[in-house]
C-alpha cells in the first residue's frame, strides 16, 4: 500500500504545474475585425469584448451573454455604461460568431437602433461585474442606462447621444448628461 503512494504523490506533483500551464477559460476564442471594430469571442465564457476605433465614436464593450450584461466605454463621454441586455433585441453569441466566421445568417437579428437613457446614480462596486467590466471601467465613472421603449416619446438633446454600432447588426444611442462633466 505505501508503494502506491509514492508515485501517486509523484505524478500529482509533476501533473499539478503543468495543468496550471492550461488555460481553459481562454479555449478556442475567436478574433476577428469587422470595419473599425476588432473582435474577441470567447464562447467558453460567453463573453465578446469590443474595441472600436472609429475617430467619430471610440468606444469599448464587453458583451456578457451569461450575466445577460452590456458595458460600454464610451470615450466621447469618457465614462462607462452598463445596461441589461434584451435578448430580443441583441444579436446572439452564434450570430456574432458566424458574422466573424464570415457565414450567412437564417435571420439577422433587428437592425433598428435600440435607446438607452443615463440613470443618474453612480455605479459604486464594479467588481460584482465581473474581472473584464471592472478592468475595462476603471479610472472612469460608470453609470447603469436603461432602454427606453420603442415608440416612447422622449425629450432628449440629440447632442447629448452617444452612437455605438455592433457589427452591422445594431445601433445603440447612449443618451443624457453623465453627471459631473
Amino acid at each position: 500500500m505505501k508503494h502506491l503512494i509514492v508515485p501517486s504523490i509523484l505524478v500529482a506533483f509533476f501533473l499539478t504545474p503543468s495543468l496550471a500551464l492550461l488555460d481553459i477559460s481562454d479555449s478556442h476564442p475567436l478574433d476577428g475585425s469587422v470595419g473599425t471594430q476588432s473582435i474577441r469571442v470567447n464562447a467558453f465564457r460567453g463573453m465578446v469584448s469590443i474595441r472600436d476605433n472609429n475617430v467619430l465614436s471610440e468606444w469599448d464593450g464587453i458583451l456578457d451573454y451569461k450575466n445577460a450584461l452590456l458595458a460600454a466605454k464610451l470615450f466621447s463621454k469618457m465614462a462607462c455604461v452598463l445596461a441589461k441586455m434584451d435578448p430580443s433585441a441583441f444579436p446572439t453569441l452564434d450570430d456574432i460568431i458566424k458574422a466573424l466566421d464570415h457565414k450567412p445568417l437564417k435571420h439577422y437579428p433587428s437592425t433598428h437602433g435600440l435607446t438607452y437613457t443615463v440613470l443618474p446614480d453612480r455605479v459604486k462596486n464594479l467588481a460584482q461585474y465581473g474581472m473584464s467590466i471592472k478592468e475595462m471601467c476603471r479610472d472612469v465613472p460608470t453609470y447603469f442606462v436603461q432602454q427606453q421603449k420603442e415608440g416612447s416619446a422622449l425629450a432628449i438633446n440629440p447632442d447629448s447621444c452617444s452612437e455605438v454600432q455592433l457589427l452591422s447588426f445594431l445601433g445603440l444611442s447612449i443618451c443624457g448628461e453623465i453627471p459631473g462633466l
